[in-house]
Formats: C-alpha cells, sequence, structure tokens
C-alpha cells in the first residue's frame, strides 16, 4: 500500500492566519533529565496546518467538529491543479474536470510551492457559483491547499457559505506536491473536539492499483 502525506508538518515556524495562536510545542517531562516518560504540551489553534473547518466556525449555531459527519473525510478524491495564482474559481475553470469520478475535490494551486513559514495571502478560493456546481455534481468534501475558501481579506464569507449551503465539507491547508493529478483515496478525519469550530488532521492519499479494481475498490 501506497501512502502520501498531504499534510503540513507542526513546527514553531508554521504560519498561521495573522493575529491566530502561533504553534508551540513545550517539553513538559524528560527522560533525559530522569523523568519516566518524554511529555509535551502543545499551544495551536484548531486551524493550523491541515485542517478541517466545522461550520462552527463560520455559522453562530453551526455543527461542531465532534458532531460532523464523518464521512466525507474518507474515500475516493481527485487531485487536480489549478494555473491561476490567485482570486476566485468559476465553473469554468473546472471545465477540464471529470467531476464524476470521485465525491471529493483536492485542489492543487501554486499555494502547495510556497514557504510553510509565510502566511500566503495570494490564493486561490471558491465563487458561490463554483460551489453550486460542484454541489449539484455531487461533490461532498473541497480541500485545498489555501489557508481559506474566500479571499483572505473577505468579513462575509461567502465561499464557506456557498460549501456550507451545498452541503461540502471543508478541508484547508493540504500539501499537495507530492501527489499528481488523478483519483486516490483520502483519509483525513479530524480530531473528536467537543464545541470544537476546527481540527488539525493528518491527510493522506492511498494510490490506487487499477490492475486490483482500481476505484471499484474503494467505496465513494
Amino acid at each position: 500500500m501506497q501512502l502520501i502525506d498531504i499534510s503540513r508538518a507542526l513546527h514553531p515556524n508554521i504560519a498561521v492566519w495573522p493575529g491566530d495562536t502561533p504553534f508551540t510545542l513545550q517539553q513538559t517531562l524528560d527522560r533525559s533529565a530522569g523523568a519516566t516518560v518524554n511529555l509535551t504540551t502543545l499551544t495551536m489553534s484548531a486551524h493550523t496546518g491541515t485542517h478541517v473547518d466545522a461550520p462552527r466556525h463560520f455559522v453562530t449555531d453551526g455543527t461542531t467538529i465532534a458532531q460532523l459527519d464523518l464521512t466525507p473525510y474518507w474515500g475516493l478524491a481527485q487531485v487536480i491543479t489549478i494555473a491561476k495564482p490567485a482570486g476566485a474559481l468559476y465553473p469554468d475553470d473546472f471545465a477540464h474536470v471529470d467531476l464524476s469520478l470521485a465525491p471529493r475535490l483536492l485542489v492543487r494551486s501554486a499555494a502547495s510551492e510556497r514557504d510553510p513559514a509565510v502566511f500566503d495571502a495570494e490564493i486561490v478560493y471558491p465563487s458561490p457559483e463554483l460551489a453550486d456546481a460542484l454541489g449539484q455534481a455531487g461533490i461532498v468534501l473541497y480541500g485545498t491547499d489555501a489557508p481559506s475558501m474566500d479571499v483572505v481579506a473577505s468579513e462575509t464569507l461567502p465561499g464557506h457559505a456557498a460549501l456550507y449551503r451545498n452541503k461540502i465539507a471543508i478541508l484547508e491547508g493540504l500539501d499537495l506536491r507530492a501527489a499528481a493529478d488523478g483519483v486516490y483515496e483520502l483519509a483525513a478525519l479530524p480530531l473528536k473536539i467537543v464545541m470544537g469550530d476546527g481540527s488539525p488532521v493528518r491527510a493522506v492519499l492511498r494510490v490506487l492499483d487499477s490492475s486490483k479494481g482500481g476505484n471499484d475498490a474503494v467505496s465513494r
């Protein structure tokens, strides 16, 4: 079984949303100093690195991370590359994509190649028109290597809202450098955080072996 890790490494230099809590790891017990075990404490935003947005992140009484249906975060996913360097994405940007191949869409842009220690404000993001088209096509998850589903300066979050309206789960901050365009099996389960509005994930793709059934061997 070949797995491709599409998660960003968590370390003190990883960029976070401007003003958000930086990632820190503090060692509280140290075997080299005589402790029975090594033990560390993590401090971080729920939206650090590769993460899932729960509706509660942008809807006042929205579903929390602990309440999410996990189905969208495990199953067939199609990786596609978008050449546009920044700005809203529309249905025409996906005219070359066969959306029937998988119900999860992972969008690679220039963000995958940029320095993870620098917050990337020049991103691509789904327009409401695209979200509506993807919902009609049966897409259940939209993943991106960008830090948001909207232009960074947005206060109304129309992309988040349109994906929510179309019942499309949100996965942000992917690292898709090692994944060629194509169909894989995705696993990106969020933590069960009571009242949580987001959760870091360890997102991986399993390379499908077409000689052993290919897409038919994995649930949609």
